[in-house]
């Protein structure tokens, strides 16, 4: 498969990621027709999935969950042929993969479970990350196509492992930035500038690409969504309900969705899921940062400080702060509702 006027392919979904795939495959030479839910004054905007279907070979689906995958594979299904290879890049459940997977089957076509790394930037500049589940051979004829967006394809093993791979690193994701909002709040506790942190975490093992992309975002309070919390939390449910009945607790996921659920309440669902920061009260500012360390009272000596620590008063105040703050760890009750 090459970039030719034989090769033509079809975007479905142009949220953050989809738009930005599209116009990538345009740069390199593919004849591209789109749909949305929502129209958009994209160019070849079509009226519907199934005239995409009837105008691509390769079809690529970015929408949000499950419920839309299969509504999209349900409307493409009578336009698929044995000429189509249809790719998921949705974050969805290992089962609704393995039903999308079946309903393209059905019609002859080929079919890969493709979700992906990397956030608007990368879509922007072509650099996702593809996991592949599925056929070698398929995923050696469509390869061409998703290195037009692409930096890299790794591929998982058969149909449904890349939706299992893509949900843990997502768990792990999700609860770094929690533990990471925590950790800002433990310094802010202890009079620490929060900077600090940024300096600390160059030398030490528990940095990650994670960590270095938002932290800096947390100290000043930007939470454009890169990947919004109320994906994020929709990711986490996903596990939490994958692993019921199975003898499988995660406790730190479920807390996790728990501080998610949390913003989504606030009003915050929209915001990149780094915004979990603002369950705490220190500042996203690092101009304020500043004028407070400037105006920091002179550290005790070692042993001064111990006997204030010990000798604090406990404020009865902050009891139903804390209560609501860490509610989440109720676990699953509110991250499954």
């Amino acid at each position: 498969m090459v970039a030719s006027k034989k090769t033509s392919v079809g975007i479905i979904g142009l949220g953050i990621i989809g738009g930005r795939v599209a116009a990538n495959l345009r740069r390199a030479g593919f004849p591209v027709t789109v749909w949305n839910r929502t129209p958009r004054p994209e160019p070849n905007f079509l009226s519907s999935p199934s005239e995409v279907a009837e105008s691509a070979d390769v079809i690529q689906i970015f929408v949000r969950d499950g419920v839309a995958l299969l509504e999209v594979i349900r409307a493409i299904s009578p336009a698929l042929g044995e000429s189509h290879i249809v790719l998921n890049h949705a974050t969805v459940s290992p089962a609704e993969t393995l039903a999308a997977a079946r309903l393209v089957a059905a019609r002859g076509a080929a079919f890969l479970d493709a979700p992906f790394t990397g956030s608007r930037d990368a879509a922007a500049e072509g650099g996702l990350v593809y996991y592949i589940g599925g056929d070698e051979e398929v995923i050696d004829r469509v390869r061409p196509v998703l290195n037009g967006s692409s930096k890299a394809i790794v591929t998982m093993g058969p149909v449904g492992a890349a939706t299992y791979v893509k949900l843990a690193t997502n768990m792990i994701a999700a609860a770094e930035i929690e533990v990471l909002a925590e950790a800002l709040a433990l310094l802010n506790r202890g009079g620490v500038p929060l900077p600090r942190l940024v300096e600390a975490l160059e030398h030490n093992l528990a940095n990650s690409g994670t960590i270095a992309l938002k932290l800096p975002l947390m100290l000043k309070g930007e939470f454009a969504p890169r990947f919004s919390v109320k994906n994020m939390l929709k990711d986490l449910q996903i596990v939490l309900h994958a692993v019921e009945g199975k003898n499988i607790d995660l406790p730190a996921t479920a807390a996790t969705a728990g501080a998610l659920m949390g913003a989504v309440q606030a009003g915050w669902g929209e915001d990149d899921f780094a915004s979990v920061a603002r369950h705490y009260p220190y500042s996203g500012s690092l101009k304020e940062l500043a004028i407070e360390e400037a105006s920091a009272p002179e550290v005790l000596e070692a042993e001064d400080v111990t006997t204030t620590i010990e000798s604090e008063p406990i404020d009865s105040k902050a009891e139903p702060e804390k209560k609501k703050l860490y509610a989440f760890l109720g676990r699953r009750g509110r991250a499954n509702s």
